[in-house]
Formats: structure tokens, sequence, C-alpha cells
């Protein structure tokens, strides 16, 4: 009776995969491609798999910039160690492995009346760099306005005043953006409960386009009576 012997290799085994979601047989031609000598040929063959590896992610295509993610990825799968020119981007380095994104400039300052969000800070000081007039001031009861819907949606059991929402401005401002406590700041809340998102005026054009068009049916239907 003979014995055969079943010789098994594990994944641990292996060499150690340097990007896994790219799998072995990736890692295996890159390292193909620092054995070609003729520069032309491996030129050929390594753009050939990043075409490849371009086919393997079908769902990152749509990022900017992928091809230029790919030739890096492919570069660190090779250890680098690789004469061939990328054709998008520059040629990686080990040092980008390394490198660090810049950080994001997140605000340091701690900014007053935070239930109004930091887009009314930018619009008031938008405002506030306008000319005086009646442009500065439409644009300040919009704000007053946004303001009003902001506190309403931070706070919905609180009721707000427009007194409240003119003295909160005025004290943002500076005292640069005055508006009127008899203005109506509760535009924006209706607009935004209208269905389409406050489309009053595309309502009544849509009305009158009904009418007309109801109109001329009524004529077309007296012609064919004549």
């Amino acid at each position: 009776m003979s014995i055969i012997e079943i010789f098994m290799e594990y994944n641990s085994q292996k060499e150690r995969l340097v990007m896994p979601e790219y799998g072995r047989n990736v890692q295996k031609l890159a390292k193909h491609a620092r054995e070609i000598t003729d520069k032309t040929e491996r030129q050929a063959y390594a753009e050939e798999i990043i075409d490849l590896m371009y086919i393997m992610n079908p769902q990152s295509r749509n990022v900017d910039e992928y091809r230029v993610k790919l030739w890096k990825h492919f570069f660190k799968i090779a250890g680098y160690d690789l004469d061939v020119t990328p054709t998008e981007g520059e040629k990686p380095t080990p040092e980008d492995d390394y490198r660090h994104p810049d950080k994001l400039p997140y605000p340091s300052g701690s900014p007053r009346y935070r239930h109004y969000g930091s887009h009314v800070q930018r619009l008031i000081k938008r405002a506030k760099n306008m000319e005086a007039g009646p442009v500065r001031d439409g644009f300040a009861v919009t704000i007053a306005s946004y303001m009003k819907l902001a506190y309403k949606a931070w706070n919905k059991e609180h009721y707000v005043s427009n007194e409240v929402i003119v003295n909160d401005l005025n004290s943002l401002s500076g005292g640069v953006l005055k508006v009127g406590k008899e203005v109506n700041l509760d535009t924006l809340a209706v607009q935004a409960a209208m269905p389409g998102g406050g489309g009053g005026g595309n309502g009544k054009k849509r009305h009158s386009q009904s009418n007309r068009s109801d109109k001329g049916r009524r004529q077309n239907n007296r012609r064919r009576r004549k």
C-alpha cells in the first residue's frame, strides 16, 4: 500500500501582500516587470498592469485622478524599484508613504450664538462689507429670516419673537446691520413649508399657464362648432 504525501501551501507561508485589495497575481506581475530589461517593453508591460488594476475596481472609476492613484499603488507594490514613467502624475517615491496630508483649517474660536450656525456668521460678515443701501438692507432682512428659521429648528418648543432676532443680528454685526421690528421675518419659514420648497412664484406661473391653455382649448372648440 503506497502512501501519497500531499503538500499544502498556506497563504501565511507565501510572500506578504503589499496591497491585498489587488491580489497576489498583480503583485507577481509587478515583480516580473522589474525583471524586464528592455525599457520600451517594460513601460508597455507596466501600463497593461495599470489597465488591469483599473478594471478590477470599477466602483472607483469616477474618482478624480484615479489613474494617478493606481500608479502610486503600482509603484508601492513593486517596492519603488522600477524604471518606468507614469502616464499620469509624477513618479512616486518611498517618502510618499510617510507624507501626511495637510491639516484642515478648523475654526479655532468659539462662535457666539452657536444655535444660528457658522453660515450666519459668514453671511453677516459678507453683508458688513457691502455698501450701505437698499441692497444691504434687503440682505439683512434675508439673514434675519434665516436666523429665525434656524432658531425654530434648534428649539421648536420655544417661541421666538422678531425682537429677539433683530437684537441678535444687531449684536452679531456690531450694530452695522439693522432691521425694523415691524418687518415680517417668517417669509423663509412659509416658503419652506410650501410644496416644492417655496415655489410660490412658480405656482402662480403654472396657474396662469394653465388658465391660458384652458382658454385656448375653449376657443378651438368654438371654431370646430362653427
